[in-house]
């Protein structure tokens, strides 16, 4: 410990210049912090960079670790804000371009203030209270306990639940629907337990994720629990609901909202198709499976799915009837504009949020209860808030479809 410690301070003074800038100019006028260089700013500043290479390489040791090739390559420059001012920061970067610094994060301007912040982002970043201990004393030679950790992270939970209860829009175009698994404790066993993810857009083109549950086993009854709690807080209407193929979703959601247009997932279809070949049909098959949910209409798509039967036999034979058992839910699409057909063919949207957080706790196993799970997911969730809270693409040419195929039933909502 203390040949790191001896290690850190070699990034903060590197010679007894900078030491005797500093006792000088605590003897002068200057102010000592302020946005017009107060005189620790080149000590904080230098603290900060030291913190970043420690950070960097804690993140080249646990590479090692798990035997992946990774190394330095450089710094990016760049100016932050801080209570004392302007910093010259000078970020490490790496060959794999994955390393997440957490005190002053990418495309970040700005300094946070305290230590709670940084616990908050390492936590977010996939992190157990005990990686987070060990961390800060490796990393800034700081001892703080796992329980206080924890008092820290605890502290989310007022935000937790306002989110989770916050009023909704009365209106959404599109609900994305989909359920992903999670290891966690109970009763001194682990057992699989689903968040179900519901991901919107509403008129104005917004997407939003509108909770987050934690329930047992998916099952069509337990979506209705959500479905359910989204009408209670505020829902009226649904247009769209994009959903995989689980028995009986259909039923559920028109009994909680009889105007949806339920969508069969035409992604989830094609792969549970293309298992029926081999790796050099693969390719080929693709291809000819594309002509069926590209096709220009309805009925030109079942033209399509008969050539493909009679091209490909039996194996054709076996694929053709999967996709004619589900086709009434799986067309739907058809019937729109190339924007709106893009938006709605596919659960992909909400698959891409769940990517966000399979990327952010990769390598966690399972949690030691509902709550750490629920509190991790809220956090990463929201430190990734860029890369899921935004403007649907093309949204003015949806709108224009959406008013022409719906008129009042749409256009009643763009002002309430």
């Amino acid at each position: 410990m203390k040949r790191e410690k001896k290690k850190r301070l070699s990034y903060l003074i590197k010679d007894k210049e900078l030491l005797s800038e500093l006792q000088q100019a605590l003897y002068s006028d200057k102010p000592l912090l302020g946005p017009e260089g107060g005189i620790f700013i080149d000590l904080l500043q230098a603290m900060v960079n030291a913190s970043l290479e420690g950070e960097m390489d804690y993140h080249l040791e646990q590479e090692q670790a798990s035997e992946s090739e990774n190394r330095r390559n450089g710094h990016i420059k760049k100016t932050v804000k801080s209570a004392a001012g302007k910093l010259a920061i000078e970020t490490p970067r790496d060959r794999k371009s994955n390393f997440e610094p957490v005190l002053i994060g990418k495309r970040k301007r700005e300094l946070k203030d305290g230590l709670e912040g940084t616990i908050l982002a390492l936590y977010a970043q996939g992190n157990s209270n005990e990686d987070i201990h060990r961390m800060l004393q490796k990393i800034y030679g700081i001892e703080y306990s796992t329980s206080a950790i924890s008092r820290i992270t605890d502290r989310v939970w007022p935000q937790i639940n306002e989110w989770q209860q916050r009023s909704l829009s009365p209106c959404y175009v599109i609900l994305y629907l989909d359920g992903i698994f999670f290891r966690v404790k109970e009763d001194g066993q682990f057992k699989t337990r689903t968040v179900y993810s519901v991901y919107g857009v509403d008129v104005e083109g917004n997407r939003d994720i509108l909770g987050i549950y934690l329930q047992g086993k998916e099952s069509s009854n337990e979506w209705l629990l959500v479905l359910e709690d989204l009408k209670r807080r505020g829902v009226e209407d649904v247009f769209f609901t994009c959903i995989d193929g689980l028995p009986g979703f259909k039923n559920v959601i028109h009994q909680v909202f009889p105007g949806a247009i339920v969508q069969r997932c035409i992604v989830h279809k094609v792969r549970n198709s293309v298992r029926y070949a081999s790796d050099k049909e693969y390719k080929a098959l693709c291809k000819d499976l594309r002509l069926v949910y590209t096709a220009a209409n309805k009925d030109l798509a079942a033209i399509a799915l008969d050539n493909f039967e009679k091209k490909w036999g039996r194996k054709g034979e076996r694929i053709a009837e999967l996709w004619r058992k589900d086709w009434e839910e799986l067309m739907p699409f058809m019937e729109y504009s190339e924007a709106l057909r893009r938006m709605i063919y596919t659960t992909n949207p909400v698959e891409n949020l769940h990517r966000i957080i399979r990327k952010v706790i990769k390598g966690k196993g399972a949690w030691i209860s509902e709550r750490a799970l629920i509190k991790q997911l809220y956090l990463a969730l929201m430190q990734n808030k860029k890369s899921w809270n935004r403007k649907a693409f093309a949204w003015k040419s949806v709108q224009e479809q959406l008013e022409f195929k719906f008129g009042e039933r749409f256009s009643k909502w763009l002002n309430y």
